[in-house]
């Protein structure tokens, strides 16, 4: 019994395959394109596990992916494989269509030639999970009710607009083909090992190193926050229970402004690392012009996970953002070797004879 888990050395998908492997011991396939965004140091723990197999590879590289399942027969796809920063797909949407709407095509032609090989029984507990984004619905009013699963999809930016056609994909090959799919829609995801582009580790990172934190318009853009690792929990609990050809919604029901999150990581800074100057972090904060097309407010209803799985996220966001404010704190090296390129030249070295890179 194995799991091919693709992106698995992103954010959410590293923190999944190290949470997986932490609970039991089904090992994993882990299938990434090492891009700015993916890392081994973030999989370095593993090092030595026979249960961990990386694979530098890319989904849209349909040879490489039916190599791997012929070889591995995993029972289960997990994709988190995805370009995925708003800010990057709106200064070059290309590679943004290439991976997560041509990429997530050549996924599913794989799987589907694998699936279709199998026999009954491995295929009737076969199951293709797709991990996306509550962007895909667009933005919300002030006072709407939070999205639920049969919310209109109405992308507003590059990136969402490429993930909502790779979740009708996977939809389609449901209905069109009975590929045994799920889906799952999160909200906005922080914790350990994330890049520090996005917002809560930028702070983090900006503050500590005596750097401006920017903050788009107003600061009043409203997200909801999920702690990783309750993310990686409701997505282990849709792939033993979820309906097959079913969406379900993965949210922490922390909606917050994106100004008080700011606030929140500068007070928590204040307490564990004190400015040397004695002035609050919150000094640092800069505004600057709003991104185009910026969407107002993200909400989740995560009512239908609950009630039909019985899932709910196990950290508050004042647990999980204190959690995340240590953990940067503890782990100046894997900031440093990020922001430095350092792990990428480690990969190139340490990956370049072997078959998996040359693939």
């Amino acid at each position: 019994m194995t799991l091919l888990v693709t992106g698995g050395a992103g954010f959410i998908g590293a923190n999944f395959v190290l949470d997986w492997l932490a609970q039991h011991g089904e090992p994993v396939v882990n299938l990434d394109k090492l891009t700015y965004a993916g890392n081994l140091e973030t999989l370095a723990s593993l090092e030595g596990d026979a249960r961990h197999t990386f694979v530098q590879g890319d989904i849209g590289d349909f040879a490489l992916v039916s190599r791997l399942l012929a070889e591995h027969r995993p029972r289960a796809v997990v994709n988190f494989a995805a370009e995925s920063h708003v800010d990057r797909s709106i200064h070059g949407p290309g590679e943004f269509i290439q991976t997560n709407i041509v990429g997530t095509f050549q996924l599913l032609e794989a799987v589907r030639a694998h699936w279709g090989s199998l026999s009954a029984d491995e295929k009737a507990a076969f199951r293709f999970l797709h991990v996306s984004t509550d962007e895909v619905y667009g933005s919300l009013a002030k006072d709407d009710p939070a999205f639920t699963e049969a919310h209109r999809y109405e992308p507003n930016s590059p990136y969402s607009a490429s993930k909502a056609a790779s979740d009708h994909l996977v939809r389609a090959y449901h209905h069109t083909y009975g590929l045994p799919v799920l889906t799952t829609n999160c909200s906005n995801n922080y914790g350990p090992f994330h890049f520090p582009e996005k917002l809560i580790p930028l702070m983090i990172v900006n503050a500590l190193a005596g750097k401006p934190l920017p903050v788009y318009g107003d600061g009043m853009q409203v997200r909801d926050w999920l702690y990783v690792k309750d993310h990686c929990s409701a997505i282990r609990r849709v792939l033993q229970a979820g309906r097959l050809g079913e969406v379900y919604n993965v949210g922490g029901w922390n909606e917050k402004p994106n100004i008080e999150i700011v606030h929140t990581v500068c007070a928590l800074l204040d307490e564990l690392r004190p400015r040397a100057d004695g002035q609050p972090y919150a000094s640092q904060i800069s505004y600057v012009t709003d991104r185009p097309g910026h969407d107002r407010r993200y909400a989740i209803d995560a009512r239908r996970l609950e009630a039909e799985l019985g899932w709910k996220p196990a950290e508050t966001f004042e647990s999980g953002i204190r959690k995340t404010v240590q953990w940067y704190l503890d782990n100046p090296q894997w900031v440093a070797h990020v922001q430095s390129g350092a792990y990428r030249e480690w990969v190139g070295k340490q990956y370049s004879d072997t078959p998996a890179v040359a693939a």
